[in-house]
Parts: C-alpha cells; structure tokens; sequence
C-alpha cells in the first residue's frame, strides 16, 4: 500500500509512499524529538504538502488520532492520522 495525495500535487513528497515511509516522513517534522508529533508540527508536515492546513484543521486531526488524549500522535497513532488524512485531507492509500 502506498498514500497519495489527490487534491494537490505534491512537491516535498515525489510519487507513492507505504505506511511506513509516511511515519518516517512525519517523523522529519518532530522538531524537539520528543517521539511524537504536536499540532504545531503537525501544521508544518501537512503545509509542506501544500495542503491547506488551519489550526482548526489541526486540532480535529489530532482530536481525532490521538487515542490516548494526551494531545500529541505518537507511532501508534499515526494510523489514526492517516484514517483522518484520507477522510479530510484527500489522502490516499493505494495498492500497487
């Protein structure tokens, strides 16, 4: 399986990416290397999409996957983000 993004084209992200690389890619954006993602670094990832990204937009998507509550998406909730991504977002997961 591969995301996709299919409202924008993409430019920080070339072609598919697995489940796996997406993590990887989301876990560039963890500025204070805490091992989780806040809604501020959240903004930042989904911006360098070229996705319009609000605050509002932010604080759903982490309300959203954050199944703990704790305010953050840690690796085990990044599913949860991706579920959110292509509901909202326009992401995709393909099968090659």
């Amino acid at each position: 399986m591969a995301i996709r993004n299919t409202q924008v084209a993409t430019r920080s992200i070339d072609g598919d990416m697995t489940a796996d690389e997406f993590k990887q890619w989301l876990c560039r954006f963890d500025v204070d290397r805490d091992g989780r993602i806040s809604r501020d670094e959240l903004r930042c990832a989904m911006r360098a999409l070229r996705t319009r990204f609000s605050g509002y937009k932010s604080k759903r998507c982490i309300e959203y996957a954050d199944t703990d509550g704790d305010g953050y998406i840690k690796d085990n909730e990044v599913d949860g983000l991706i579920d959110y991504a292509q509901r909202s977002l326009g992401l995709r997961i393909v099968t090659y």
